[in-house]
């Protein structure tokens, strides 16, 4: 910790009346946070080296690049930024702008660039299959999807053996849907609230974030249930993540004992009772809910409710979009995480390192339910490019282990996170899992409540000013999401985190002011 720091917390601390709630501090005068900021508080964090030049940018200005999108691009407002960023080209962990600044991108294209950007041996791989074959269709067979379906198959547990090869997280979602329904012959299928499952017509129905909510009818035969959020639902305490850092609220459950998951469990048995039919298609869940601001259940919760699923007919989907591929460290896919074994599994993102690649993994019994009732084409799925680009990032996971570099920088990274936690009054919480994390941003910690919109978007501001790309998420935009390539290092660690700790301490300046 700076000397500086330490003089900021130790006047903060004498100023106010409760270690838990802070208040407007009268001393901390202009004064003050002059003698402050010249201790080094504003001083920017010294980013790693990086061995890789980019090219010099040549194409649209800047002026240009926004008439056009303002024109003839998706008129709702997703980019970041006051000014979004232009970026030009990557190279593992960094990102590069049209004007040459470095980035480091700890959110990997919303969870989807796995092993970093433009990776040598994917790019290698992309560029052989590039000159040989293209696209073919499923009328016809190539080399590459029958690799590729065979290393990815030895990934996954017996009977988990048949894939249906896609374009999306939202199409093989809307595929696993359907097949649920083809093999329970019913249509109610649960999803927990704050949960993403993409953005089709069907999906939206799964979909419980509410910008994600139209009006009009769609994802008919959905039913949502309580989503069993240990940190921001009514239940929950230190003992109940799967995580190296718990929840700062108190329980009386004993280590191996989880009163919040029996909770949590009741509701959904109460869904069970009174939502849906008495025979049900299914039940989807992301091992850790991603968009939710990396929400984590407790222990044990999904395999009761899997449990629970199957007493009344219906199969268990877990969206491995975002958890997937070696991701949380410990285990190769997230399910494993919580010692349960679905009927289907969905995958993209991470798959083709941001190629757009997606799969559904479901058993012999559950793909034959499915082609007794519909005929499935998909045009694109499993051609040649990408099947040969994701047959390079399984073989890049294996041989640079970036399972283990997830399960041991992700780990680091979380705890030096959780000291963060522990200065800042208005960070609630910090969870995850490997390379999966989540900063829950609050008014204060006694009352939980979000920390507003515009404030978390000044720390944001902050953080790409000094060279750090993070996301959010979370129904408030409360939580920044940090979800890097599975290729970051600990010195990555160290920048990133005293990005983030600079950030928070000019957001407490302007406070003060």
């Amino acid at each position: 910790m700076t000397p500086a720091w330490r003089h900021l917390l130790r006047a903060w601390h004498l100023q106010t009346s409760s270690p838990r709630i802070t208040k407007m501090c009268p001393s901390l005068s202009r004064a003050f946070w002059t003698s402050v900021a010249n201790l080094g508080l504003h001083t920017k964090p010294r980013m790693p080296p990086c061995d890789f030049t980019p090219e010099k940018y040549q194409s649209l200005t800047y002026e240009r690049v926004l008439e056009i999108h303002n024109h003839h691009l998706i008129p709702t407002r997703i980019a970041y930024f006051r000014k979004p960023l232009l970026l030009h080209q990557g190279h593992m962990e960094w990102l590069f702008d049209y004007e040459g600044n470095r980035y480091l991108d700890f959110f990997s294209g919303i969870v989807t660039v796995s092993v970093g950007h433009c990776h040598p041996k994917v790019n290698a791989a992309a560029q052989k299959q590039l000159g040989r074959l293209w696209h073919t269709s499923a009328l016809f067979f190539h080399s590459p999807i029958h690799e590729f379906a065979e290393k990815l198959s030895a990934l996954l547990p017996e009977p988990l053996k048949v894939i249906f090869l896609v374009n999306s997280g939202s199409e093989a979602n809307d595929l696993a849907m359907l097949m649920a329904r083809a093999h329970s012959n019913s249509t109610d299928i649960i999803s927990l609230r704050g949960a993403y499952h993409g953005c089709s017509p069907s999906t939206l129905g799964l979909t419980n974030v509410g910008p994600c909510k139209m009006e009009l009818p769609s994802g008919l035969g959905c039913q949502s249930t309580m989503c069993p959020d240990v940190f921001r639902g009514p239940w929950g305490g230190s003992h109940c993540r799967d995580s190296p850092v718990q929840t700062m609220r108190k329980c009386s459950c004993a280590p191996d004992c989880c009163q919040a998951k029996d909770q949590y469990i009741e509701q959904f048995k109460d869904t069970l009772n009174t939502s849906v039919a008495k025979s049900i298609a299914g039940f989807f869940a992301e091992p850790i809910q991603g968009v939710n601001g990396v929400v984590q259940y407790p222990k044990g919760f999904l395999r009761e409710a899997f449990e629970l699923v199957r007493e009344r007919g219906g199969v268990c989907i877990a969206d491995e979009v975002q958890t997937g591929f070696g991701r949380l460290g410990s285990h190769f896919w997230g399910f494993q995480t919580h010692g349960i074994l679905p009927d289907i599994v969905t995958m993209a993102k991470g798959i083709g390192n941001g190629f757009p690649m997606a799969a559904v993994v479901t058993t012999p019994e559950i793909a034959k339910s499915l082609a007794k009732r519909i005929f499935h084409f998909n045009t694109f799925g499993g051609n040649p490019m990408v099947c040969a680009i994701g047959s390079a990032v399984l073989e890049v996971i294996k041989e640079e282990k970036l399972q283990e570099n997830s399960q041991e920088v992700g780990t680091y990274m979380l705890q030096k996170f959780a000291e963060l936690r522990d200065e800042f009054e208005i960070v609630g919480d910090v969870r995850g899992k490997g390379l999966m994390i989540g900063i829950e941003m609050v008014k204060d910690k006694v009352s939980r409540q979000p920390l507003p919109q515009e404030e978390v978007n000044e720390i944001h501001e902050d953080c790409k000013r000094m060279g750090l790309l993070i996301g959010k998420g979370g129904i408030f935009a409360q939580t920044f999401r940090i979800a890097p390539s599975m290729c970051i290092t600990k010195p990555d660690v160290h920048f990133a985190v005293e990005v983030f700790r600079s950030a928070l301490i000019q957001h407490m300046e302007r406070r003060a002011k």
